[in-house]
């Protein structure tokens, strides 16, 4: 029995009659979290974790209509009942379980198996059919600990103040920038530019409670900035306020920065994979722990990744999405960063 439909707008669940994150405006959209290419505007109804909720608001406009669940509870929808599971990517992220008449499929949406500071660990979830991203579907990625994260980033900091320079990390206003926050927490101040901040106010109406932070203005003391800690989104790189900041040192917090000609290509000074993604291993060992009959694969090394699993013995096919453009997330931080 097929319950799924990968059609023009989106992932159809067809008993349910709604959409898995639509790429185009539907009736009913379920959404897994909050970047760009994952919520977007013009659905006439939204359902989401109780702690995006106030993200979706403040990206998509607060006349939506949205509702939400926690994680574990269950609503039922024309015969599917819907459940969401922690997917470890960002605050809010789910995985997007649907049961109807003894099957069981989930949408992953985005996810990351490796624990962070600030995020809902990822929770593996048994299913016939699994639907997964494979952003870096290759094997020569493979993230460091949080542990180890955070003592590179606390060194490099710690480096740059001995030279008098300035710490500026450029990092996704949603996601990225509260990570780089809890990894550099506790160090120096942290100044943070107004979309980021404003995105941290949203994530704190749910409760949520994020690492201290500074908003940095354009009129912003050069004496108080002087070897602190300074996050930006990459929209930002080479503007009029980077260059304002004084004796800065550059970083991106990517997982593309595995690879070291991606740190020279943004012309930045340092570069840390760190990734809201699963990396090779993760991605092997969360499709393996769902026990799934058949899995798709939605976005980012697609056919390495869907080859290698059908060449282990598991049922996979690439489907074509919208998801896993990063222009998305950019013209967000864009279009947030002129408007502040």
């Amino acid at each position: 029995m097929k319950f799924i439909k990968f059609t023009k707008k989106g992932i159809y669940c067809i008993p349910g009659k709604f959409y898995l994150d639509p790429w185009y405006p539907v009736d009913y959209a379920i959404i897994s979290h909050g970047h760009a290419d994952h919520s977007r505007w013009g659905n006439k109804h939204y359902l989401c974790h109780h702690d995006s909720k106030n993200i979706l608001l403040h990206r998509l406009g607060k006349d939506i209509s949205i509702e939400t669940l926690n994680y574990n509870q269950i609503k039922t929808i024309n015969g599917v009942k819907v459940s969401f599971f922690p997917a470890g990517h960002i605050i809010g992220s789910v995985q997007i379980k649907l049961e109807y008449k003894g099957k069981v499929v989930v949408f992953s949406g985005d996810y990351k198996t490796t624990p962070d500071f600030i995020t809902t660990p990822f929770e593996p979830v048994k299913c016939h059919e699994f639907i997964t991203e494979s952003t870096f579907g290759l094997p020569i990625y493979s993230w460091k600990t949080e542990a180890e994260l955070q003592s590179q980033l606390q060194q490099w900091i710690v480096n740059n103040q001995k030279q008098n320079k300035t710490s500026v990390f450029f990092g996704y206003s949603l996601g990225k920038a509260q990570r780089i926050m809890s990894l550099v927490d506790g160090i120096d101040q942290v100044y943070v530019h107004s979309a980021i901040n404003n995105l941290n106010q949203a994530i704190s109406k749910s409760g949520i409670v994020l690492p201290k932070s500074k908003l940095i203005t354009s009129d912003f003391n050069k004496k108080d900035i002087q070897n602190k800690i300074v996050i930006l989104p990459p929209a930002l790189l080479g503007s009029k306020l980077l260059k304002k900041i004084p004796n800065a040192a550059t970083a991106i917090c990517s997982g593309w920065m595995q690879i070291r000609g991606n740190r020279r290509w943004k012309g930045v000074d340092a570069g840390f994979a760190v990734s809201d993604h699963a990396d090779w291993n993760g991605l092997l060992s969360a499709v393996k722990a769902t026990e799934a009959e058949k899995v798709y694969v939605t976005h980012g090394s697609q056919a390495v990744f869907s080859k290698y699993l059908n060449e282990i013995g598991i049922e996979s096919q690439e489907v074509v999405t919208e998801y896993g453009t990063e222009d998305n997330e950019d013209a967000k931080d864009q279009q947030l960063t002129t408007a502040s």
